[in-house]
């Protein structure tokens, strides 16, 4: 495998394991305190189930869309970065 297909490889993995766990990951945030307030006031720690998905993303990048986008993102540069690293060993 080369470098650029584990580069490519490990960014689309990446992509996707964080916009799966973005649902997840973020609500948690939000219900420990790390997250602030929704922007009706309410601290997002004390939200749950629907509400507390949605002021969790918001937080993020005002959108729940942006949040996915931003998160999927990140997500593909993380593993990009990975795939380089495993890509550089010599021998390869």
């Amino acid at each position: 495998m080369t470098i650029i297909t584990k580069i490519i490889t490990f960014s689309i993995i990446g992509g996707v394991v964080t916009a799966i766990a973005a649902p997840v990951v973020l609500p948690a945030l939000g219900a420990v305190g790390l997250l602030g307030a929704a922007g009706t006031g309410t601290a997002i720690s004390t939200l749950s189930g629907a509400a507390l998905t949605s002021a969790s993303c918001a937080a993020v990048t005002g959108t729940i869309a942006g949040t996915s986008a931003v998160v999927t993102a990140a997500g593909g540069v993380v593993g990009g970065v990975a795939g380089a690293a495993c890509g550089s060993k010599k021998g390869e």
